[in-house]
Formats: structure tokens, C-alpha cells, sequence
């Protein structure tokens, strides 16, 4: 069925479709981000920044919470456990140029949880009311919230949340359809997000294993949620965001990407990557995301694949990549010659 014509609002920001891309640690960076938007993203979140302003002198931090020259609306993530502490980086993050600030309650990651945040909060229903009116109350820009369904199969109070979450003045709900014990296991649910959004008024996104505009599709029409949320879906395929938004207006598979087009992305992908990392930095990042490119790449089987990421892998430097990138669209690419890079035997498709 072709997507309503109801534009799809978070508080006075009005989407241009219904396709957004998840926060993800060590995946959703500044590069990341620019490219998804460009190809079809209608939000783009930023990765979880931690609410401790102490730690926010680190590399890491300060590169994480980097918007420059970037488009609204600008969402950006944040996690931790203390109400007052998650107050306080909302109000630094706003004044920094955040225009949305999103809560991270859906993290299962053990060092998060481990520190009574991300879905661990899930566990204490009069913390999360308490959080989440002390971060509504410190901003006057929009507030959203990702979950899980609920800590474990036995305590899935994803709608206990939701309605905490409407009460206290969240304006939008990403929910992931698994509980924490799952971690990213087994397969996602949509029947808890379907009854979030038949309870609330407030927008939601629907999030996991959507890896396809049919999918989609599917899941718009079995939760009635307002948008997908994609994660791991776009690692490796970033054209997904206007595949899915396409089929949503259409009903119809637009063509996939030629190989112009991919040299291009993927070019330019990894260059943006060395830019914004530096050269040293950016080299090694690269390294997943070319990963999970071939992991998509039809052309090639998983013999051929575990070739060529432990090619690239060794390469050392950013000329070397560019031009491994450039042979991949006219064969298959040699091994690097003596000296030219060190051997490594990790893949690289591990997500942080």
C-alpha cells in the first residue's frame, strides 16, 4: 500500500520520510551519518555519548559529539543512569547545537548495563519516570527514547515504558522488538511494538532485522508504527534508506545501485573516514565498514570475500585503500606487493 501523505513531526521538527537511521557505537560517526542522510535517511542519530562530562575530554567523546557543518535535524544520544547527570549533558548537548536529544535505554551491551544504564534501566520503572522527566524538563527541544521490549522474556514492560515515556513528555519511541537477554540473538518481535504504539500517542519507530523495503513494508503494516528504525541493515548497504523510502511511496523496487555509483560511495565513504579520523585512525576503521560492504556484495562467494577483507585489512595506508576500492570494480584485486602493508587475519566485520 502506497505511505500516507501525514508528515511525520518530532515536536517541531517534520521528517521528509519514514526511515531513520539507528544510533550505533562505532558505526553511526560523522561520515556515517552524512552518507546515510544523502542516501535517504529522513533522521540520523549519533552514536551514544555518555552522560559523565568528565569523560568527554577523550578522543573518542569529543569526535563522537562532532555535528559540524551537519544538517537538522541533529539527534544526538545519550546514556547513563543518573537522572540529574542525563539532565545536565542534555542541557550541554543542546547548547553544542543538539536539536534532538534521544535516551538510551535499549543498549545491551554488559559495560553499560553493567553501569545501571541503557536497558538495564528497563528493571526500574520509577527510575526511568524520573529520568526522563528530569531530561524533558532540562531542554526545550524535542525529547525521544529507544527500548527494548523489556529486560527478559519474562519482564517485557515495553508498554508500562511507553506510557511512562508519553506521561513524561517524550515525544517519540524507538522500540528494538528484542529483550536485553537477547542481546542481538535469535529473531526480533513485532507483536510488543504493536501493542506500544495501540497504547501511545507519541510517534514510533519499529527497529530490528528490517533489512529490506519489503520487510519494511511489512513491519509498518503489522506494528502501525509511524517509521522503521535501521540498524544493522545499513552496515554495508547505506542505499538501503532510499530503497525502503521508495517502496514505501511506490510499491516498487527501485534499481539497485550500479557499479558507479558503489566506486563512488564506497570511495568516497572511506575517504570521509580518513578526513575525519585522521590518516592513521581512519585507516582502521575503514577496515569493518569494507567488511560489511563485500559482506553485501553479491558478486562475490564467502571464499572469495574472506580474500579480499584480509587483503584489504593490510593495507596500511589511505592511497592503498582508495586504489584497492577502485580495483574492486574492475576485478578482483591482487595482493598488495611486499612491504606495502601488514598481514592481519581479522576480518573486520565485527560491529563495535
Amino acid at each position: 500500500m502506497p505511505e500516507s501523505s501525514q508528515p511525520l513531526r518530532i515536536g517541531r521538527h517534520t521528517l521528509p520520510n519514514r526511515v531513520v537511521l539507528a544510533p550505533m557505537a562505532g558505526v553511526t560517526d560523522r561520515p556515517f551519518r552524512a552518507l546515510s542522510r544523502r542516501l535517504g535517511a529522513g533522521l540520523v542519530v549519533g552514536e551514544m555519548v555518555t552522560s559523565d562530562p568528565s569523560l568527554w575530554n577523550t578522543r573518542k567523546s569529543r569526535l563522537r559529539m562532532d555535528h559540524s557543518g551537519e544538517p537538522g535535524p541533529r539527534s544526538v544520544q545519550i546514556a547513563g543512569g543518573d537522572a540529574d547527570m542525563l539532565a545536565e549533558a542534555a542541557r550541554l548537548n543542546a547548547e553544542m547545537g543538539a536539536e534532538i536529544i534521544d535516551i538510551n535505554m535499549g543498549c545491551p551491551a554488559k559495560k553499560v548495563c553493567n553501569k545501571a544504564a541503557g536497558s538495564a534501566l528497563l528493571r526500574d520503572e520509577a527510575l526511568v519516570a524520573e529520568i526522563l522527566e528530569a531530561v524533558v524538563g532540562a531542554v526545550d527541544i524535542p525529547v525521544t527514547l529507544k527500548i527494548r521490549t523489556g529486560w527478559c522474556a519474562h519482564s517485557n514492560n515495553g508498554v508500562r515504558v511507553a506510557g511512562i515515556a508519553e506521561s513524561a513528555g517524550i515525544q517519540a519511541l524507538a522500540v528494538h522488538g528484542r529483550h536485553r537477554e537477547q542481546r542481538y540473538g535469535g529473531q526480533a518481535e513485532y507483536d510488543t511494538i504493536a501493542e506500544i504504539k495501540a497504547s501511545v500517542g507519541i510517534p514510533v519507530f519499529a527497529n530490528g532485522d528490517i533489512d529490506s523495503p519489503e520487510k519494511a513494508r511489512r513491519v509498518l503494516d503489522y506494528t502501525g508504527a509511524d517509521a522503521v528504525m535501521i540498524g544493522r541493515g545499513a552496515q554495508g548497504n547505506p542505499w538501503i534508506f532510499r530503497e525502503i523510502d521508495h517502496y514505501l511511496r511506490h510499491g516498487q523496487r527501485m534499481a539497485p545501485p550500479d557499479d558507479a555509483e558503489r566506486i563512488q560511495v564506497l570511495g568516497g565513504h572511506v575517504s570521509a573516514l580518513h578526513d575525519f579520523y585522521g590518516e592513521y585512525m581512519g585507516v582502521r576503521i575503514a577496515r569493518k565498514h569494507i567488511g560489511w560492504y563485500l559482506a553485501a556484495d553479491e558478486r562475490f562467494d564467502d571464499a572469495t570475500r574472506k580474500r579480499l577483507r584480509a587483503t584489504f585489512n593490510g593495507l596500511d595506508n589511505a592511497d592503498a585503500q582508495r586504489r584497492y576500492i577502485d580495483e574492486l570494480f574492475c576485478h578482483a584485486p591482487a595482493a598488495p606487493a611486499p612491504g606495502s602493508g601488514r598481514g592481519m587475519t581479522s576480518d573486520g566485520t565485527c560491529a563495535a
